[in-house]
């Protein structure tokens, strides 16, 4: 049997690589998605006191503080029993709003970018930011250099620092907004829609008028029929700081519907030995392999699925684009809405609209009156209930913080389920599907094919340090001879 190493896989946060294994006959006969880094933040938590979790657990990632910080200041708010008042829930949000924009205008420039601006199967030597600048043109590199200083500001501005933030707390937020402050925030949620409405013509000129990869939004390689979590609103219009859950099957009927305090109660975590990352499902349906389909509990929670769970934008320029979106891509119609988009590599168009989604809606926050409000935080008295989870909508899919604490305020378990964590099973099913679609006998397997295999997994944006948190792993190191052969085992 044939063995493709793909390994360290790029342009992602964290360490990963792709085993593909071929039949006598040059076929793929089975593919695995393994992550070698393991990080016990469930474990070394415990014992800690429970205002210390949004400091602590923004720590997971560098790519994503902002979400680990909120999720876990929600848990809090839980745990002490005390809602924070409506302006601090509000400065909350409108600083995810910045991170949100921030985040996917990273993605989309500097590592899904080289894939589809530059080519997939250009040479590596152009395939990266540089040969990303040399396509857009200087003007349209600086617009994303600006993007990124400008939200950064604004996000040191109200959380305190610029990366993994301090300005959470129980029951509310730490920072005041003045009027200059403000209108300061307010100009630059006007730059960011300028900017994601540049980025969006920018990928309709460059990429879906490009043949190479509009063939690719409608290439079986990458479609996966499985059930979209997303997080919504009263009118199931997006809301990634606060909301319901919602799953859509794979024909787009509502499933489920549920607060996240009762995620438990819908979502399992099935676990194999051959990784640190586990696989949630859908408990109501069950486990079934990784295979999609609506007998599969298999979910997916991205962008993409974020857009086939809700009915439509909750902003207008981003329901404008949500519309053409479906219209380009969803098929047949749905009440009020167009069938679920699976085809995968449709989460990059997705993601834009998000984009401008997040600019919207900052510019929506920042000229609340409430916003300068003073009134932004209300005191817990003591812990007033035995467990605290909080959830928001990462970038990369639904992130739940659980904690569980004894009278006295310090950790006794903690259970996270990030974004990347809910896609594990899609990006393994991808990653299969790619290879069986491009590797075939006959086939010479070049730079470029492995690529394409890459970008399967590359499309879902994983963060695989925030994923591999599982408890209760047991850590293995092979010692082996120069010829391959296992000298030693060592289990922890």
């Amino acid at each position: 049997m044939t063995r493709i190493s793909i390994d360290p896989i790029t342009r992602l946060e964290g360490h990963g690589r792709i085993e593909i294994f071929l039949d006598d006959d040059g076929n793929v006969a089975n593919v695995y998605f393994q992550v070698p880094e393991f990080r016990g933040f469930e474990q070394f938590c415990r014992g800690r006191l429970a205002e210390d979790m949004p400091i602590l657990t923004s720590r997971i990632c560098g790519i994503c503080p902002e979400a680990h910080h909120l999720a876990s200041v929600k848990a809090l708010d839980m745990l002490f029993g005390v809602e924070p008042p409506s302006a601090a829930a509000k400065l909350r949000e409108l600083l995810y709003m910045a991170f949100f924009v921030n985040d996917h205008a990273t993605h989309f420039y500097a590592l899904g970018g080289p894939d589809f601006i530059v080519g997939p199967s250009a040479s590596p030597r152009e395939r990266n930011l540089f040969g990303v600048m040399a396509k857009i043109g200087r003007d349209g590199w600086m617009r994303f250099i600006e993007c990124r200083k400008r939200n950064h500001a604004i996000l040191e501005l109200l959380g305190g620092r610029g990366i993994h933030l301090v300005a959470g707390v129980p029951g509310g937020w730490s920072k005041c907004l003045s009027a200059d402050e403000a209108r300061t925030v307010r100009e630059a949620a006007e730059q960011n829609i300028g900017f994601a409405r540049a980025t969006l013509a920018l990928f309709e000129k460059t990429i879906l008028r490009e043949p190479q990869f509009a063939e690719m939004l409608y290439d079986d390689a990458y479609e996966h029929k499985t059930f979209s979590m997303g997080m919504v609103d009263a009118k199931n219009g997006p809301n990634y700081y606060d909301g319901e859950i919602r799953i859509v099957d794979p024909d787009g009927a509502e499933f489920a519907r549920y607060r996240p305090p009762d995620y438990a109660d819908h979502i399992a975590e099935h676990v194999e030995s051959w990784t640190y990352l586990k696989f949630p499902y859908l408990k109501k349906v069950g486990w079934a392999g990784l295979k999609d389909g609506a007998d599969s509990g298999i979910y997916c929670a991205t962008p993409l699925s974020r857009l086939n769970a809700a009915d439509g934008m909750a902003t207008r320029l981003a329901q404008w684009e949500y519309e053409l979106f479906y219209e380009k891509l969803g098929g047949a119609a749905w009440p009020a809405r167009k069938r679920p988009v699976h085809n995968r590599m449709a989460t990059h168009w997705a993601r834009l609209i998000e984009l401008l989604y997040a600019a919207e809606r900052m510019q929506e926050l920042a000229g609340d009156k409430e916003i300068v409000s003073q009134d932004i935080r209300r005191l817990p008295k003591e812990a007033a209930n035995p467990v605290g989870i909080g959830c928001v909508e990462a970038p990369r899919g639904t992130l739940t913080h659980h904690y569980c604490a004894d009278e006295n305020g310090v950790i006794t378990a903690v259970n996270i389920i990030s974004g990347t964590t809910n896609n594990h099973a899609p990006i393994a099913m991808s990653l299969k599907r790619a290879a069986e679609k491009f590797i075939r006998q006959g086939v010479v397997v070049d730079e470029g094919l492995l690529n394409r295999i890459e970008m399967a997994f590359r499309l879902y944006d994983p963060c695989l340090a925030c994923a591999t948190h599982a408890e209760g792993s047991v850590l293995t190191v092979s010692v082996r001879s120069r010829n391959g052969d296992v000298l030693r085992v060592i289990r922890r």
